[in-house]
């Protein structure tokens, strides 16, 4: 299933709007700070389905019957890019466990790259409601080995993979690699192209450096 939030008129818009910006995506705490609020976003429509029960809740007056998680998910990230929107996550997720993965691209010298996984931290993900985080889906190739990273802590019980923009090739990649497993891609926009060095276009170019400065 993929869940498109850009497509409904809301407040998230106007922050993709200001990531894409070529001019004010150049403000890197402001850059940061959008990310965080999507990942709010995010977050709070993730919640609605998740499951819940009815606790009472002593008030000056009376009783009050309320409807609470019934499990915390784990937010997981892929670092760097992700941790904005990871924040965003814990703002709404405040008791949520933790999981970060490190992956990247290894350039060769004819300019063609390999997803390489080096290391994830964090707790079992056995039955689990997982939230999987990355702004870009670009090819789908370091969503893919995220996943699939994830699953040597133990198989989720419905994993919510989160990307502000993704390409098609990028989400048609991942229905032929994670078929048949259990996830939600949820994302702000999708994008049709891929450059050859596959930036997604017109995307915003590359998050992590705007985030967080440009990497040797």
């Amino acid at each position: 299933m993929v869940i498109n939030l850009g497509e409904n008129n809301s407040l998230f818009n106007q922050y993709l709007s200001e990531i894409r910006d070529q001019v004010v995506q150049l403000d890197s705490m402001r850059f940061r700070k959008n990310l965080e609020r999507m990942g709010e976003i995010f977050a709070y429509e993730i919640s609605k389905k998740l499951e819940y029960h009815k606790i009472e809740v002593q008030t000056p007056l009376g009783i009050a019957e309320v409807p609470i998680l019934t499990s915390q998910p784990v937010i997981s990230s892929i670092m760097r890019a992700g941790l904005p929107m990871h924040t965003g996550f814990l703002n709404y997720f405040d008791k949520a466990e933790n999981s970060f993965i490190s992956a990247y691209r290894k350039y060769g010298k004819d300019g063609a790259f390999q997803i390489k996984f080096e290391h994830i931290s964090g707790p079992s993900m056995q039955d689990k409601n997982v939230i999987l985080v990355d702004p870009m889906l670009a090819t789908g190739a370091s969503m893919v080995l995220a996943y699939k990273a994830l699953l040597q802590k133990g198989t989720p019980k419905h994993t919510h993979i989160v990307s502000v923009i993704a390409s098609k090739e990028g989400i048609e990649y991942m229905q032929k690699h994670l078929g048949g497993n259990k996830i939600t891609l949820w994302t702000g926009a999708i994008d049709a192209e891929l450059t050859v060095k596959s930036y997604i276009v017109p995307g915003l170019g590359d998050a992590g450096d705007l985030a967080y400065g440009n990497k040797e």
